[in-house]
């Protein structure tokens, strides 16, 4: 069997302590077993890192992926993976991030390129179609994401035509939610969850840099994966409308709406009409966007830019509805212009809007119960509602002073760390395995329950995905829920195997593997799959995550469970007052799951599942 050349054909392993790299052919028995980027950073992660390394040890990896319809004409296939163990969930992770970056990868013939090791000085790593090279770079020491971006790109004398993703102080800082950040000329893009960030400043790595290279995919039916490209854009764009005018903030105010919108650290789920509409979609577009902003071959152009008079901001990021869920309703800090500038400052110091805007929740709840103490200075910007206290605290936890240090371990260790006789802190922890929820109602959304408790990444909405449910599907039901919770979970794995971007896939492609798929899978490669083959790549490549996790000790019946305030408290208020996910439910669901996905009633991928799945070899590395 001979591997299509719609694939570059090659992984890039470096070594950052010698310098020495190294190429592995890709096996085309691989690539259809799991297709690329995600499926491929799961395979490489479980293949090379020990189980019983630290995130933070030398032998960690990083890996940097991109999939099969990267430069082809499948729309919104400008996504690339980074995949590695998370210092925040010690399991795997994988962080998916846009811009230009994957496809500049993806010209080089590299499907994925690996780092191992630890450099021994601060250096940034080049990239190029003749392979890599580890260049020492100790005065990228203390610069912001955008900085270094720069100063790498005029160190490489190359302008956009190299590609940059760096970490910020924080990732240098080993905040254990440290992001990186991708600045093209078009758009920026984050890998936001998990704390690749951080796992890269370990390394002594501060950025990556890719220089574009000649490799162009070539399909086995480029007219037919055209025509089915052409034949969806009408229903791409009318699926992405709100995305278009307002970005994902547009989602504020019909969240609220249906009180399902996390508010003072999940205590309520329903915030004031005049709060909502502050810091909404509608108010950010009329009020503060500057431009749209689009990534690579995507005519959705769902970014947008900002500018904030009052902080000096003549462009910035527009905060995706999840930062604004952490940032702004969560800690109740409802003035625009300081919940921007934040999450701004988040951008540039290097971290994850999500987890630090929910451990800053949890820690003003903790404080105001009496659970975690500050110094007078430090005090009042843990107090609900100091809008202004955030862009303190932005700056405390990226450079690990003061509070800043604490929080700067997520709101799980922050809380382990509490000596209370009186209550249990980690009561208030709105997290699953290590890593902070995100906007996502796993009280007001059945789909939600389950699919955050079995999340391979933790308190992800990328592994089960709530828009389905938004729409009135698993949302108030366990029935059928728990096969519903895993076949998206197949659903994200594919795509992000692909990789194409989520709101494309669901606003054009279909929200469930369907035959559309399929047929631009086969006519990008030449192969001649099924439906069910095709989703038999998602389900694989989740199994592999989910088999990385229990050899790590943090996948079981166990551990596969919700906050306390989510099994113990109803919802408060609003129009699903009442609904919650108690503990005989969960443990219901899970049961079924299990059942579903074949695995035995801890958790774990029996062998059988993994024979049926062709992953014997896997299991047995």
């Amino acid at each position: 069997m001979t591997l299509p050349p719609v694939y570059g054909g090659e992984i890039l392993h470096v070594d950052l302590g010698t310098g020495e790299t190294r190429t592995e052919a890709i096996d085309e028995a691989d690539a259809r077993r799991f297709l690329g980027g995600n499926g491929f950073a799961a395979k490489l992660i479980h293949e090379h890192v020990p189980a019983e390394a630290d995130p933070f040890d030398p032998e960690n990896a990083v890996v940097f992926a991109v999939g099969p319809m990267n430069l082809t004409p499948f729309q919104s296939t400008s996504r690339g993976v980074v995949g590695f163990v998370s210092p925040m969930t010690n399991g795997f992770f994988d962080s998916t991030f846009g811009g230009s970056f994957p496809r500049a990868q993806k010209s080089t013939g590299f499907e994925a390129v690996v780092l191992h090791g630890r450099a021994p000085e601060l250096s940034y790593v080049r990239v190029s179609a003749d392979g890599a090279e580890v260049v020492p770079a100790p005065d990228l020491e203390g610069r912001g994401t955008y900085e270094a971006c720069e100063a790498v790109r005029e160190a490489e004398d190359q302008g956009f035509d190299t590609h940059v993703v760096a970490a910020g102080p924080a990732g240098e800082n080993r905040v254990r939610y440290a992001c990186l950040l991708h600045q093209s000329h078009d758009r920026e893009g984050v890998a936001g969850r998990g704390g690749s960030g951080a796992v890269l400043g370990s390394k002594n790595v501060k950025a990556v840099a890719i220089r574009e290279g000649d490799f162009e995919p070539e399909l086995a039916d480029e007219s037919g994966l055209r025509n089915l490209a052409v034949g969806r854009m009408g229903e791409l764009m009318e699926g992405t409308e709100m995305l278009q005018e307002y970005g994902t903030a547009g989602l504020v105010n019909p969240v609220n709406e249906m009180g399902r919108l996390g508010r003072r650290n999940n205590a309520s789920e329903l915030v004031a009409e005049a709060d909502a509409e502050a810091i909404s979609g509608e108010t950010l577009e009329a009020e503060y966007v500057t431009e749209d902003t689009t990534c690579a071959n995507c005519a959705v152009k769902c970014g947008k830019h900002v500018s904030v008079e009052s902080a000096g901001i003549t462009q910035a990021k527009i905060p995706e509805f999840e930062s604004l869920f952490a940032t702004a309703t969560m800690t109740e800090s409802y003035d625009a212009d300081r919940v921007i500038e934040a999450n701004d400052l988040c951008d540039r110091l290097g971290m994850d809007t999500i987890s630090w805007g929910v451990t800053v929740a949890f820690a003003r709840e903790a404080h105001e119960r009496g659970l975690l103490e500050a110094d007078a200075d430090e005090s009042p910007l843990l107090e609900f509602g100091h809008a202004e206290g955030l862009v303190e605290l932005a700056e405390l936890v990226a450079h690990r002073e003061g509070i800043g240090d604490r929080l700067a371990e997520g709101s799980a260790r922050l809380a382990a760390s509490i000596d209370s006789a009186d209550e249990d802190p980690s009561k208030y922890v709105h997290g699953v395995k290590g890593l902070e929820l995100a906007a996502h109602s796993p009280r007001g959304l059945k789909g939600m329950s389950i699919g955050y408790a079995t999340s391979t990444r933790g308190g992800s909405h990328h592994d089960t995905r709530p828009t389905r449910q938004y729409a009135g599907e698993y949302d108030e039901t366990t029935e059928g829920t728990p096969e519903f919770a895993a076949r998206s979970q197949h659903f994200t794995a594919l795509g992000d195997s692909l990789t194409q971007c989520r709101f494309v896939s669901e606003g054009g492609w279909g929200a469930e593997i369907n035959d559309r798929y399929r047929d631009a899978i086969n006519a990008a490669t030449g192969w001649e799959l099924t439906t069910a083959e095709v989703e038999a790549i998602g389900e694989r490549v989740y199994n592999v995550e989910r088999l990385i996790n229990v050899e790590r000790g943090i996948a079981s019946r166990e551990t596969d469970t919700l906050p306390h305030r989510v099994m113990h408290e109803p919802i408060p208020d609003g129009p699903h007052e009442g609904m919650y996910c108690p503990p005989e439910e969960l443990d219901a669901m899970l049961t079924e799951y299990y059942e579903f996905r074949g695995w035995d009633e801890e958790g774990r991928p029996t062998a059988e599942t993994l024979e049926r799945l062709d992953l014997g070899d896997v299991a047995d590395a």
